[in-house]
């Protein structure tokens, strides 16, 4: 007898999570995707909610790329350091310990309290693998990670966008304190994009709207000394590891984006920054 769906009960901001969650079902459930990600589709079908509203929007591919592209920056991290600690900031329904455990890395999965709740639906702790029920800027999550063995890698995908920038900064500030040579994945919206949002193929679905403006991820190194950009890229310059992992049509895709809508792809920007 099949089970009843269960109905989120998320904020604003937090029901944003649902976004890429169903950008990796839909993937998934193509035959050529970039992508396999079978939990995402049996949690899709678990939730009542109505993904519907998302069907074919074009920025499902661009979701896809970035977790594909953070994947990557933690594959690398996780190749150097085997059994350091990777924090997944806002990890609503993402599966990448899935993808990504090596037998070996310890991995925290944060979000607030409602998130976690949803998340302990599908997911249980293990001893190398725990859900921290706090927001990011609550200092109570840091010392969970700072009993766990370093190097640290965190992951921000698709979150701090949400926050204005003094709220970046008092993160950026925590990670540097409690932190201290760790490295934190994340996005940046230029003022293009922010701009644009309400017109945004996925974004004016929901409430929620990104609020940190920062035309120049290099302007961030200024806000505090040893914060430092290890690395940066847009869509239209992905690593030559992720671009040859896609189908050939996504690689055509990516390169006719980049002449055709190289300004607005170059709005948003992936970055990596180390925390010396």
């Amino acid at each position: 007898m099949p089970q009843p769906k269960h109905t989120p009960e998320l904020g604003e901001i937090q029901e944003t999570l649902l976004i890429p969650l169903y950008a990796r079902a839909v993937e998934t459930r193509k035959r050529r995707g970039m992508l396999h990600d079978p939990r995402a589709v049996e949690m899709v079908d678990a939730l009542e909610y109505d993904f519907s509203r998302f069907a074919g929007a074009r920025s499902l591919v661009g979701a896809n790329l970035r977790t594909l592209l953070f994947d990557h920056w933690v594959r690398e991290f996780l190749t150097a350091h085997p059994s350091g600690t990777v924090v997944e900031i806002g990890t609503g329904l993402n599966t990448r310990f899935e993808r990504l455990d090596n037998g070996t890395v310890h991995w925290f999965d944060l979000d607030l309290p409602d998130v976690a709740a949803l998340r302990r639906r599908f997911f249980e702790d293990t001893p190398r693998r725990r859900i921290l029920s706090a927001s990011v800027t609550d200092p109570s999550w840091t010392q969970a990670v700072r009993d766990s063995p370093g190097p640290h890698f965190l992951v921000a995908e698709a979150v701090l966008i949400y926050l204005d920038e003094p709220g970046v900064r008092a993160v950026f500030d925590l990670i540097a304190g409690q932190l201290p040579g760790a490295h934190l994945a994340l996005e940046t919206a230029g003022s293009r994009m922010i701009d644009r949002q309400d017109t945004h193929d996925v974004l004016a679905k929901v409430s929620a709207r990104m609020r940190w403006r920062c035309d120049d991820p290099r302007s961030v190194e200024h806000w505090r000394p040893g914060l430092h950009l290890a690395d940066t890229c847009s869509f239209t310059a992905l690593p030559d590891a992720v671009r040859r992992e896609l189908p050939l049509a996504y690689r055509l895709l990516l390169r006719a984006m980049s002449t055709a809508r190289r300004r607005d792809v170059e709005a948003y920007r992936f970055n990596v920054f180390r925390f010396d």
